[in-house]
């Protein structure tokens, strides 16, 4: 392995490194199943690259069944609907998180009431959940996050969840591959969802997928998702539909990259442990929490700055040298559009943001990458 001293990052050419880029795989089997589905005219809108996709990561997670769609934020919005709600039903959703997570709350014309984080977590506060169902004791789902991989203390949160009766649908778009207490994050309340943007740990360039062991309910997003065409000859609807299914080619990359899921983690992980071991070592720097019961897929490694040195100082010197990084989700009480919603917390989520900085965390980093990222980092303190 490379030693610091031995890279002179000043010398070296600028090469791009992403913060999170789509990672092909070396076998190709993203080609293989492409390639099918242009050999046998299933180009759209479905097949057997839908079907099986399907099948192989309802397999891999271990639950009952699954709906490929066209985007992570389709899958929660058909998880929503799945579970209910509509028009004035109050939904709890965590402050810091992307807009996705929101945002088809508004779509059910629901109103979404925002969670702080713990810093045990940087995930939904189990203690301000039950403050804010206190306040509101009425309320049709609870949408938890897994934050960069992280997992939600999903004990407390379904304890709570059951004890007032609420269905629970786990946005997993950040954590395919993250496990707690030995269960895949998606598939311990009762929805779950997955994302396969092209900055996720496996792409298909876009696309989703919700999961759920209620088989007849995934039964009734499929129809939904395919514009709510009712079983007759001609074009009939007594339902109002979405155009939301995921395309036959994009899931024939997803069954390719799923092959690969187990080695990207292992990157990821790698990559979460390099920077610890280097930047472990100067005091203002404090990672993102991983517990025992939590083994995080670590799709990003973040990092919060307690000193001198502040989260855009690192921004700008990494963008200088054409290393892309980013803020931390800003929370969403804190976002225009959001700012009028209730929000229930003591400000934790927006300390995490203040100091928040999500590191470059590219499968396809190597170790001189890494060793780059990291001198020019250790340098702000010098």
């Amino acid at each position: 392995m490379l030693k610091p001293k031995e890279i002179n990052t000043e010398n070296k050419s600028k090469k791009r490194i992403y913060l999170s880029s789509p990672h092909m795989s070396d076998e190709g089997y993203e080609k293989q199943y492409i390639n099918e589905a242009f050999e046998t005219n299933w180009i759209a809108p479905l097949g057997k690259n839908v079907d099986e996709f399907e099948k192989e990561l309802a397999a891999k997670v271990g639950i009952k069944a699954a709906a490929a769609l066209s985007s992570g934020t389709a899958a929660i919005h058909m998880a929503l609907k799945a579970a209910g709600v509509g028009e004035g039903d109050i939904v709890f959703c965590p402050t810091l998180t992307f807009a996705a997570t929101a945002n088809p709350i508004i779509y059910q014309n629901a109103i979404p009431v925002f969670i702080d984080s713990d810093y045990e977590t940087w995930n939904m506060s189990p203690e301000a959940l039950e403050e804010a169902f206190k306040k509101y004791p009425k309320v049709k789902a609870v949408l938890v996050v897994h934050l960069y991989g992280l997992s939600a203390d999903m004990d407390k949160i379904v304890e709570i969840c059951k004890k007032h009766d609420v269905q629970l649908i786990e946005d997993a778009a950040e954590s395919l591959g993250t496990t707690y207490k030995g269960r895949y994050t998606g598939t311990i309340g009762d929805y779950g969802i997955y994302s396969f943007n092209g900055n996720k740990i496996i792409t298909t360039s876009g696309g989703g997928m919700l999961v759920s062991d209620n088989e007849e309910r995934i039964a009734k997003v499929r129809f939904w998702a395919t514009q709510a065409r009712d079983n007759a000859r001609h074009y009939q609807h007594s339902e109002l539909g979405y155009n939301y299914r995921m395309s036959n080619v994009i899931a024939g990359i997803g069954r390719g990259q799923l092959k690969v899921l187990d080695q990207r983690i292992e990157k990821k992980r790698y990559i979460f442990d390099f920077y610890k071991r280097e930047l472990g070592c100067i005091d203002e720097i404090d990672f993102m929490p991983v517990n025992d019961w939590n083994k995080p897929n670590c799709w990003l490694t973040c990092i919060t700055l307690t000193g001198k040195v502040r989260p855009l100082d690192v921004i700008i010197r990494l963008e200088e040298e054409n290393i892309e990084s980013r803020p931390v989700w800003k929370p969403m009480h804190m976002q225009p559009f959001y700012q009028h919603y209730d929000y229930i917390g003591s400000n934790v989520s927006e300390k995490i943001f203040e100091n928040g900085v999500c590191l470059p965390s590219d499968t396809k980093m190597t170790d001189e990458d890494l060793y780059r990222v990291v001198n020019i980092i250790k340098g702000l303190w010098k």
